[in-house]
């Protein structure tokens, strides 16, 4: 079963409709691994209420789990495994379009359209050697520092600025491979 179709039958987002409900994370994008989840971003701004919507819908679901952050927005996260694949719901006060997740997502998924497939398959290497995400892109494009912060930053940048860095980072590993290759 596709991740679309275990999306489908679990009714996830129909559930979720009154939440504002976002699909993001690598499965959309193309760049999963095994193990990968469905991540669904949602606005929240009753945690609590939230909360019981995702207890009355996904309780019963295998490996369910309901977690909320004690500190900053104080979001909830609800996982479980439904239909053969792993879910995970965060719920923010913050609209999706305002959530650091759905940033991230963003600008990975202009990334990858810019790169075309030889970035793609470099992020795919990358979480393939066991990288989340944001520090697989990070390291692809020669991030420093924090990658979720690196990442979030090249969001307000527009097309050609990002353009830059992958081709800058292309011409960096045609580079390090060459003195690796020169290397007795």
């Amino acid at each position: 079963m596709t991740y679309l179709d275990a999306l489908h039958a679990s009714q996830a987002l129909q559930w979720l409709a009154a939440f504002d409900p976002h699909v993001a994370g690598t499965l959309p994008l193309g760049v999963a691994v095994a193990g990968s989840d469905i991540d669904i971003l949602c606005h929240a701004p009753d945690p609590d209420l939230f909360g019981q919507v995702a207890w009355r819908h996904f309780a019963q679901e295998r490996a369910f789990s309901l977690h909320q952050w004690t500190h900053g927005e104080r979001a909830v996260i609800a996982r479980f495994d439904s239909h053969g694949w792993p879910f995970e719901i965060f719920g923010s006060r913050r609209p999706v379009r305002e959530q650091v997740g759905w940033r991230h997502f963003e600008v990975e998924e202009r990334l990858l359209a810019l790169g075309g497939e030889t970035f793609r398959a470099a992020i795919r290497v990358l979480r393939g050697d066991g990288l989340k995400t944001e520090p697989a892109f990070a390291r692809a494009l020669g991030l420093d520092g924090d990658p979720y912060a690196a990442l979030l930053a090249l969001h307000a940048r527009d097309d050609a600025e990002l353009l830059k860095r992958i081709d800058h980072s292309r011409r960096d590993t045609a580079a390090s491979k060459a003195e690796t290759a020169r290397t007795p």
